[in-house]
């Protein structure tokens, strides 16, 4: 038989005390309540198992301890965004840092930005964290939101009361452009499914790094189906350089899969980079040699902003992240003949 759910006025009549009592303990309004009988009440709660309609009082505090993320469900995910390694590292790490804080989580997937504002209104939130939206009218959210909001990799003018969370993208190309250079490659294809924004950025220091000559770029379809085709329509021209950088690991994984199954050696014939060092890496063959953004330190940090947003005390409007190359076993060292623009392809 189930248990007989315990009411508050089940704990006052035990105490001698008014409904009321319990139910201002419960809300934290104890100030014109004795020590004593705040202990009382509270020991009596948790002995006999109360459960409180958290959802009224918290929508009733002004300070709800709730912490919003919404995640943008872009038709690149094809239905399926929370399965992605970096939206998935990030939610794992914020609802850590939130947890050790004190906060609760709430997390809503949508394709429309005007749900934003309903959904932060509706659940009186103390902050937002916004993943995935990259030009959007921020000065428009902000004018209409009393809550302090972090934006992880927005593009748009500084906005007093906003924070936008952000890796050092263009170093992370750098970084990849770099060891590509030292690894003797100089011909070099980066594929993603945009030139703007963060993957325009992390072309960008890839291609500086390696003198710009020597880099090209091949834009890739949303569906995975439809990007399939484009590289095996491509796959002569793909084969005309030494190394890809695909500007996701989600990407770089998908594409060495294409090659393996075409009998492309990865990278005997083909090196491969990725970015973000998601736990994908460690587990296709070979291991991917990537760009890692630590999604535990840019969590603590986001956090931490909000915190400082909703006190007046976070004067810092932009915060960047530094970013690092894990080297693993993607990547082939040339030689200078390899390296050489006379390279033959494979077909």
């Amino acid at each position: 038989m189930e248990k007989e759910r315990i009411r508050i006025s089940d704990i006052a009549d035990k105490l001698g005390v008014s409904t009321a009592t319990v139910s201002n303990v419960i809300h934290g309004k104890t100030r014109k309540i004795s020590d004593e009988t705040v202990k009382r009440v509270q020991e009596l709660i948790e002995e006999s198992g109360y459960i409180p309609n958290m959802a009224g009082i918290l929508l009733a505090q002004n300070n709800s301890k709730i912490i919003g993320i919404v995640v943008n469900d872009h038709e690149k995910y094809e239905g399926h965004v929370l399965e992605d390694g970096f939206i998935s590292a990030s939610i794992n790490a914020l609802a850590r840092e939130i947890d050790a804080s004190g906060y609760f989580m709430m997390v809503k997937v949508t394709t429309e930005w005007n749900e934003i504002l309903r959904f932060a209104s509706m659940w009186n939130m103390d902050g937002l964290v916004l993943l995935g939206f990259c030009e959007q009218d921020y000065q428009k959210l902000r004018e209409s939101m009393h809550i302090p909001f972090v934006v992880y990799d927005g593009y748009f003018q500084e906005i007093p009361k906003i924070c936008n969370l952000v890796i050092d993208n263009y170093d992370g190309g750098r970084q990849v452009g770099e060891y590509l250079k030292r690894m003797g490659h100089r011909k070099v294809l980066c594929i993603s499914d945009n030139c703007i924004c963060v993957d325009l950025e992390r072309m960008e220091g890839c291609r500086d790094a390696l003198g710009g000559d020597g880099v090209d770029f091949l834009k890739i379809p949303f569906e995975k189906t439809e990007r399939l085709k484009v590289y095996r329509q491509q796959e002569a021209e793909i084969l005309q350089h030494t190394a890809v950088f695909a500007v996701s690991d989600f990407y770089a994984v998908e594409f060495i899969r294409y090659l393996q199954e075409r009998g492309i050696g990865v990278p005997k014939d083909l090196s491969v980079v990725g970015f973000d060092d998601s736990p994908l890496c460690n587990y296709c063959m070979p291991g991917l040699t990537t760009v890692r953004q630590d999604a535990s330190d840019r969590a603590k940090a986001a956090i931490s902003v909000l915190k400082n947003l909703k006190m007046g005390t976070e004067e810092r409007i932009v915060v960047k992240l530094p970013v690092f190359l894990v080297e693993r076993k993607s990547v082939k060292k040339l030689n200078r003949e390899e390296g050489s623009d006379e390279r033959e392809t494979f077909l």
